[in-house]
Formats: structure tokens, sequence, C-alpha cells
């Protein structure tokens, strides 16, 4: 059996038509149905029921298919890892992440990985739909909240549990208490992320589990609006601490939230059926140690 004969009765099967296979495959009617044959022969049964001029798979030849798929993807998984082996710092790396994480997770890293290997592509894209795309291979990683049921061929690598705090402005009056109930944010302005936001979901759970609903006066769509109205006093924003702590703006202070203390995990997702090149790898390394070093200065700048 050889893989161009595989080759052949693949490009077969996607139109169930002889003629518009050699066309496709730049080879001659006649060539191609004698390897069919050489095939049928091999294996030892009919793949295709021939009926007049039209065809069909038999029960053999289904199998014969599926497999074939997935040799073909095991043979593509070998040509990338070569590629890859050869270039190493060359690529594209495309990862997924929510909306707002940005800030948080990869402008700083994405810097330096850059500078490290400027030969590589890096596309990131924020998506409330990370999940999904990494499950439909459209992104490479994906960076997102820890999914309950994940498929089978999805890898989830825990990155983080996040907490999320009271971001006001350093002269706030609940500046001073360092914590707060959750119920007190009923008496403060708020500013926030739209309801699609990932933040927002949130949040509206643990107003849920308060027995709660908090007015939002104003909502804005990036991260930077928001910090900018913190800092001219105009509301205060609940955000995820380890954002608030490694903003670097003494304009800002964190206060706790406590019951309910909103929070998520996030996780790190890929297929696992699918390659992985040298540089995915090596990014999900930096991100974890990223993270690692952003949650010990958290921790010391709260001692």
């Amino acid at each position: 059996m050889e893989l161009r004969q595989l080759h052949y009765f693949a490009a077969i099967c996607k139109d169930m038509h002889f003629s518009k296979a050699a066309e496709a495959l730049c080879t001659t009617q006649s060539n191609l149905s004698q390897q069919i044959k050489f095939l049928e022969n091999e294996l030892g049964t009919p793949l295709f029921d021939r009926m007049g001029r039209r065809i069909a798979l038999t029960e053999a030849g289904r199998i014969v298919l599926e497999q074939s798929r997935l040799i073909f993807e095991r043979v593509d998984t070998i040509q990338a890892a070569i590629s890859d082996l050869k270039r190493m710092e060359g690529g594209q790396l495309d990862i997924g992440i929510l909306p707002g994480d940005g800030d948080l997770l990869f402008d700083a890293l994405l810097i330096d990985f850059h500078r490290s290997y400027p030969k590589l592509s890096i596309q990131v894209t924020e998506t409330t739909e990370v999940y999904g795309q990494v499950l439909e291979g459209v992104r490479d990683i994906g960076v997102t909240t820890t999914p309950d049921d994940p498929d089978d061929r999805i890898a989830v690598i825990p990155l983080f549990h996040e907490e999320f705090v009271l971001a006001v402005r350093s002269d706030h009056p609940a500046s001073k208490a360092k914590a707060m109930a959750f119920e007190q944010l009923q008496q403060l302005k708020l500013v926030a992320f739209g309801d699609e936001h990932q933040m927002t979901k949130v949040i509206r759970e643990s107003s849920r589990k308060a027995g709660i609903l908090l007015d939002r006066p104003i909502v804005a769509p990036s991260l930077s609006t928001l910090l900018a109205l913190v800092e001219q006093g105009v509301g205060a924003c609940i955000l995820p601490r380890l954002l608030v702590d490694n903003l670097g703006r003494d304009s800002i202070d964190a206060v706790t939230l406590l019951n309910p203390t909103p929070s998520q995990d996030i996780c790190i997702l890929y297929r696992k059926d699918r390659f992985m090149s040298q540089a995915a790898k090596l990014f999900m390394e930096l991100l974890q140690d990223y993270i690692h070093k952003a949650q010990e200065a958290s921790r010391r700048s709260l001692g």
C-alpha cells in the first residue's frame, strides 16, 4: 500500500468521480483506475461499488477513507515538525485571548518575546470565543477561563486563579478600608465593561450570590478608558487584582472584596491532536513564568 494510492483514493471520494479526480491530480484516468485496482487487490476487497457511470463507497471503502484522513494528518504533522525543526525561530503563532486580557497578560510579554524571536510572526486576537476557536483549529493556543467539561481533544493547562478587587483612586474613601463587603458596592458609583465581557459575567454572578443588583452608570469599551475614569474620580471599577497590582499606577489602589470575592480560573488551551510548534511550546512556558513572577510581585505589594 502506497501513500500515493491513498491520495488517489481520497481524491476520487471527494466528488465520487474518477475523471474529475484524474484531472485534479494531473494524471490519466487509466492510471488512476489502475492504482485503485492495485489497492483493492492488496486489500482483497472492492472499495467502490460500480453502478454504471455512478460509484459509491463500500463498507471497506468507508473504513479506508476514515483511516486515510488520519494518516494524512500524521503526515502533515511530520512535515510541520521537520519544517519547524529547520526554521526554529520562524513560522507563525496564533493566540486567542479574552477581551481585555492583553493589558494583563501579553503586552510586556509579547515585546520581550518578539525581541528574542524577531522572525516569528505572532497574532493575538481578543475574542469571547477562545475555547471554540481553539477546538476548531482557528487558534494555536487559547488563554481563557477554565472550561467545565472540555472536549477530549483539548489540553487544559491551569495558569492561575484570578481574584477581582475594587480599583479606586488613591484618595477615594474606600481606599482607606483596604477591604469591603461586596454588598457595599451598591453605595458606590461604578464604571465597567459591557455585558458581553467576561469580567462583567463574573461580577454578575457575584452579585447574584450577594443578592444585590449593581448599577453601572458608565459602560466603557476598553480598559484604558476605565482606568482613566477611575483616575479622574468618576467612579470605581472591579478588575483583576493581578492587573491592578501590576499597573504601576500610584493613583489607583486595590480594595479587597469579601462575601463573595469575585474570581475565576484562567488556563491555557490547545488541541492535543494537532502539531505543536516549538514556538508555541516556548511561548506557553514563558507565559507561565511571566504569570508566576507577576503573582510574586502582587504578593510582595500586599505584604
